[in-house]
């Protein structure tokens, strides 16, 4: 029997947020770093695989994983690599990321590494395009992890997450479709498939991955919702009016809250409207981790019909 929800795979970041003032405001963050504690905040057992450097941001990013209720068993160790640094930066296009990653600790891990228990013991794998873009290795270890979970009856879930910066979108595609096909959820966004596909239609971009073999697509189209297109037919998720500071987080926040419905038995399509709100919610605040909402917050808001802090 699983004894945890969620086993998360990537690259978790020391984070820089500049605020209007010009300060930068610390925290940590890192896209399947994110979807593991937004999915921990509404009650899942998550554990978190990564490797981190043995310096000051390693420890704070233990510290906060430890006090998110993470388990921690899966982190390895490199004490000759450091541990990656991203900023954030807002202007009237929206937020702005640059990142300070490159011979990471992170992009070092190798397959050796997993734990394949602790993978058979999940409900939920998830991974991203930026676990794959890190490094060889690291997408080879995201491929062994996904292999171990289907192995073992371990649904699949992955996003996207196309970083143009870590890598060109004609060495991308073919690494991210690969993932995509043995998903059984499927995030992508509107963004990320004009870049990779050429397509911007929702239909098409779930017509395109359910080929592949992904059995659920969401499409997420930013201020105008998402979409969720299964075997039974296609929902539209329009979106949640929201005042929003910042929205570094927000796919991470829509990820983790899906993942965490769904391990509850939640209907796809239910989890999925759930998950519309606490990503919302998650953009009246600044940096990827602090606004994600508690699961109180999202229930309120669905229950009072709008958004509220």
């Amino acid at each position: 029997m699983a004894i945890l929800d969620l086993v998360s795979l990537g690259e978790p970041l020391y984070e820089l947020n500049r605020q209007p003032e010009g300060h930068y405001l610390p925290g940590i963050g890192g896209d399947t770093l994110n979807v593991a504690i937004a999915a921990a905040r509404l009650g899942s057992r998550c554990a978190y695989v990564t490797k981190l450097g043995a310096d000051i941001f390693a420890e704070e990013i233990r510290a906060v994983m430890q006090r998110e209720s993470i388990d921690v068993s899966g982190l390895r160790e490199d004490p000759a690599a450091p541990t990656g640094i991203y900023f954030v930066t807002h202007g009237s296009g929206g937020h702005t990321f640059t990142y300070r990653r490159a011979g990471s600790a992170a992009s070092l891990i190798t397959p050796a590494e997993l734990d394949p228990r602790q993978i058979a013991s999940a409900r939920v794998l998830h991974a991203s395009g930026i676990s794959l873009a890190i490094s060889a290795t690291a997408a080879a270890t995201v491929a062994a992890a996904i292999g171990i979970a289907k192995s073992r009856g371990v649904e699949v879930s992955f996003d996207t997450n196309y970083r143009p910066r870590l890598w060109p979108a004609a060495q991308a595609r073919g690494p991210i479709e690969q993932a995509a096909a043995q998903a059984d959820i499927l995030k992508t966004s509107r963004e990320d498939c004009t870049a990779l596909l050429g397509l911007s239609e929702p239909g098409a971009i779930c017509r395109h991955f359910a080929a592949l073999g992904a059995r659920a697509v969401i499409v997420t189209l930013g201020q105008d919702g998402a979409v969720l297109s299964t075997a039974a037919g296609t929902v539209q998720l329009p979106g949640k009016p929201v005042a929003a500071i910042d929205a570094t987080g927000a796919g991470d926040a829509f990820m983790g809250a899906l993942l965490a419905e769904r391990v509850r038995g939640v209907p796809l399509a239910e989890a999925a409207d759930f998950a519309n709100t606490a990503a919302a919610l998650s953009t009246l605040g600044y940096g990827a981790i602090a606004p994600l909402p508690r699961r109180a917050a999202v229930e309120a808001a669905r229950v009072a019909g709008h958004l509220v802090a």
